[in-house]
Order: C-alpha cells, then structure tokens, then sequence
C-alpha cells in the first residue's frame, strides 16, 4: 500500500468512526446506582476487575462507582464523557466479545479532593478500593510508614499547615477520612486491591500511619471504625491500543473512547469485614476466605512472579510481549525452574497445599501467558521492580535459603532485574536515582549496592550476593534482532 492509499485508508476510519453515536447513557439509558463506593486509582485494570464484579453483581442497581484518578485526570475526562460507561473486551484464543460496564456512575479527577472528602463522608459510602500500585504505600522495611520519604514528608507539611490539599493518593484518602470522622457517618472497609502480601495491613498500616504523624485523634478513630480487607486479584489486562478501540467501533457501532481489553480469566479472593456492607461480588465468582496468604502467595510468586522474570530476562532478549519470552526456551526454563522453588514452599490454607491446585494453576498460567492475542507488554511489567521484587522474588529466595537450598532460580530473577536496569534507557523505578547510583559502581560492590536496595538483609550474606554475581548476564544474548 503506497503512502498515499495508507492516508486514505486513515481518513476514511476516521471518517466512519465521526459518524458513528458515542458510547453514553442516552445511546445506552439505565439509571445511574446511588455511589457507595468510592475506587482510588481508575485506570484499565480497575475497570476489567474491580468495576467489572460489582457490574455483574445480581444487586448492582445498588452500587454506583465514584472513581478517582491517580497522577493525571485523563481517563476521568474521558470516561466523564460517556458518563461513566465503557466496553470490557474480553480477549480470548478464538476472539473477542464485548460488553458494555455500567458501574461507574461519577469519573473524577484525582486532584478533586474536595469532592473526595464529600463522597466519602456521605453516610452511603460503605467501600473504598484501591488500586494505587505498589510503591504508593510508601512503607519501611518494618512495615511501618516511611515518614521521611519526600512525598510522604510534603503531605504531612500540608495536612499540618491545612494551606493546600495532599498531593498522593494515600493522603488525600487521609484528608477524606477526616472529613467522615467529622461528619459522624459511621464505619466502612477499605479494599486494597494491589498487588502485595498482606495488602490489608499494608493499607492500615500506610493510612494509619499517615493519620497519626498528623492527627493521633483520627489514627485512633481509624483504628475503630474502617476495616482494612485483603485481597488477592487477577486479570491480565494490557494497555488499550489503538487498534482496540477501532476494533469496539467496527463491532459494537458506536465510538467508546476508553474500552479496555482484559483476558477472559478472573479471579478475586478476599478476606475482611464490611460494616457497612458490600456488593454481592460473589455472583461473579468473587470468593470470601478467612485465610488469605496462602491464594496471595500462589498469585504473587506463580503469576506476578513469572511476569518480573519474563519482564527483565525477555526484554533483554529482546522481546516486547510475554507471550513472546514465552515462547524463549530459555525464559521458559527460568520460569519453570521459579515455579519449582516456589511451589516447594507454597501451603494452603491450615496447611493443605492440595487446596491451591497447583499444578492445575501452573498449567492454565502457561495458557493465559501464550495468548498472543492478548499483547501484555513487558515494559509495563517492568516498571517499580525494586518494589515488586520484595513480593515475587525474596520471599521465595529466603524460604529457599532456609530450606538449606540455594535459591538460585529467585536470585535469577533479581539479577535478570540488576541487568535490566543497566542496560534499559526507559528504565522506570522508585529508587531510579539510587539505582542509577549502584550502577556506577563495578563488580561485587554494584551487586551488593542493587541487592540493598532490594534486601538490605540479603545483601548483608555474601553467599547470596555472591550467587546473585553469577548469575548475570544469563540472559545477556539476545534471541531477536533489533
């Protein structure tokens, strides 16, 4: 096709896409739910997971969204658009099929704290979720706030001075939950649906912390009435194309300018109270257990952990998707050897590992990762590795270690990251800086500096760094081309 047939084609899509209706509740009528609960972090993943129980909950009429943007207002501009309304693309091997999710009744920008503190002051308000990633928390090594970390220092002086609103997701929450207390609306739960062990202690232990280095008062009344739930979530969800959305227009006739594609796996694990009451998620196969760690440590070590080693091991051999690493035999060899360390040290709940069906659960991971048409960029993956790495590596590399075995297939997976970041110029992180800094240094002393910043405690036993040494630049030669 010549340039010129290939800006024709271009313009007539165009064309054709300006005369189709835009996606809304007046091409779609239905009346809005009542907002019950508020989400902090709308983006794709909140919509094919989050979002998309509560949308198929038999008592949705009840339970409107309020979602709140993160950094930037763009995906609530654009969902405010088509009031709320977006189309899942359900991405399987034989193709796709398309719906249409009505749950979020009110799209916000993240900045809008004001509104924030409203919403969730309201005595409806029953449910905040979170997907702020994994770095937002913002804790220590202990597992207690990190007060001295920059942003976290920033909101305290402007919770303090009471001059401007707080600028993270965390300490807007903070503000907001104030604003309840304030109002006397009673309790309600916060659902941290991130990707992190223990993710409800987590959560308590960021916002309370956060509370009481500004206001004792309000820790203490968090501590008495919000209950933080745990969560183990999954569903491979890229980033939206913009073939994806030409793909919504040609078969569902109308413009949507946010679908997202997720792949037809869905799986939503959770453990805590709700004083308030929730949606019956389990109508989409939302399961409720009292034992949480073993489902979160089967996720975070066999699919969050696979993704890190695929990540950094198949970008720096030169592939973009994780179907492609798939399809390495070296990466797949790293990822089963992974698998096997951390199956040996996975137990189910009361210690039954037969619960978890691991096998069963291995083989559908290596399905899902082979769905080609699902494209799950590795660089999204990548990013924040210093912090995933604590989840999916270390706690399978320790248990290993003290089994009297070596480890060697989780300290592949932090040396693949400590290559990785070395040699990627897009190279994202929260520690970049310090990152950066360890890798001007040479041998032993830059793999102890990177492992610091993973482990201070691994990087202490020189056993380990010394195996993590050898195992660079494993996958140093590239298996495709440029």
């Amino acid at each position: 096709m010549s340039i010129d047939q290939h800006s024709e084609r271009e313009t007539d899509v165009a064309a054709s896409a300006v005369d189709l209706p835009q996606l809304n509740r007046r091409l779609r009528p239905g009346a809005k739910a009542p907002v019950r609960i508020i989400h902090l972090g709308l983006g794709a993943f909140h919509r094919s997971h989050q979002a998309w129980y509560t949308h198929q909950a038999s008592d949705a009429a009840d339970w409107g969204i309020a979602a709140f943007t993160g950094r930037r207002p763009d995906a609530a501009l654009a969902l405010a658009g088509q009031d709320g309304l977006y189309t899942v693309v359900n991405r399987a091997d034989d193709g796709d099929s398309f719906a249409v999710v009505s749950s979020i009744v009110e799209a916000v920008d993240g900045a809008d704290v004001q509104r924030l503190a409203e919403l969730v002051a309201a005595p409806a308000t029953a449910v905040i979720t979170l997907t702020v990633t994994e770095a937002a928390y913002r804790l220590r090594a202990d597992g207690q706030l990190d007060r001295t970390a920059p942003d976290v220092a920033a909101d305290l002086e402007l919770l303090a001075s009471g001059s401007s609103n707080p600028t993270t997701p965390l300490g807007r929450l903070v503000l907001a939950l104030a604003a309840r207390r304030a109002a006397g609306a009673g309790p309600l739960a916060v659902v941290c649906c991130d990707n992190l062990s223990h993710n409800g202690t987590v959560a308590h232990n960021a916002v309370a912390g956060l509370a009481g280095a500004w206001d004792a008062g309000l820790a203490g009344w968090i501590d008495a009435n919000v209950s933080f739930v745990s969560t183990s979530v999954d569903r491979i969800t890229p980033r939206t194309t913009a073939a994806d959305v030409a793909a919504v227009q040609a078969a569902c006739g109308y413009r949507d300018n946010s679908p997202v594609v997720a792949e037809p796996f869905s799986n939503w694990v959770l453990s805590g109270d709700f004083p308030a009451g929730r949606p019956l998620w389990e109508d989409a196969g939302a399961v409720f257990v009292a034992e949480i760690e073993p489902y979160e440590n089967r996720k975070l070590w066999l699919l969050n952990g696979a993704h890190s080693l695929l990540a950094y091991a198949g970008q720096l051999r030169g592939h973009t998707t994780v179907a492609q690493a798939l399809a390495d035999p070296l990466c797949l060899q790293a990822v089963e050897k992974f698998w096997d360390e951390a199956e040996a040290n996975l137990s189910g709940p009361a210690g039954n590992a037969a619960e978890l069906q691991i096998p069963a659960y291995r083989a559908a991971l290596l399905q899902r990762f082979g769905n080609a048409r699902i494209a799950h960029h590795l660089a999204q993956i990548a990013m924040d590795g210093s912090t995933k790495l604590r989840m999916r590596a270390v706690p399978v590399l320790r248990a290993e270690r003290a089994a009297g075995r070596s480890g060697a297939a989780a300290a592949l997976m932090i040396a693949a990251w400590m290559d990785y970041s070395a040699a990627s110029a897009a190279f994202q992180d929260p520690l970049a800086a310090e990152v950066a800094a360890a890798n001007r240094l040479a041998g032993a002393r830059r793999i102890r500096a990177l492992l610091d910043l993973v482990d201070p405690a691994l990087a202490a036993d020189g056993s380990v760094a010394g195996l993590v040494e050898s195992l660079s630049g494993t996958f140093g030669e590239r298996a495709v081309s440029p």
